[in-house]
């Protein structure tokens, strides 16, 4: 269990304790593949996120209009992926094929 961080904001944490997820099942085992692991938690924030995100029973609320389909979902959920992962520290590794170098 991660301990909370009483300064760190619900996104902070949640984003911490995703992490620390991933570092504990691959500790747990040493043959998982890191790739499928990353994947599965992506796979559940996913869930999450969508779930999170359902529209109203009013088909006309403002407040929902911009996740009003699962085209639009779909949409703000990509959105919201890149801005985090161009966001991130991982975003760009200097083994990037394109990675400049002098």
């Amino acid at each position: 269990m991660v301990s909370k961080d009483p300064v760190a904001t619900p996104f902070d944490q949640a984003a911490m304790d995703v992490v620390e997820l991933g570092n504990r099942l691959l500790d747990e085992d040493g043959s998982a593949d890191l790739w499928e692991v990353a994947s599965g938690l992506l796979a559940g924030a996913i869930q999450f996120w969508l779930f999170s995100r359902q529209p109203c029973d009013d088909p006309f609320c403002e407040s929902c209009a911009e996740v009003s389909t699962a085209e639009r979902r779909l949409r703000k959920l990509v959105e919201e992926a890149r801005q985090l992962a161009e966001d991130s520290d991982y975003y760009a590794s200097p083994h990037d094929m394109n990675a400049g170098s002098a």
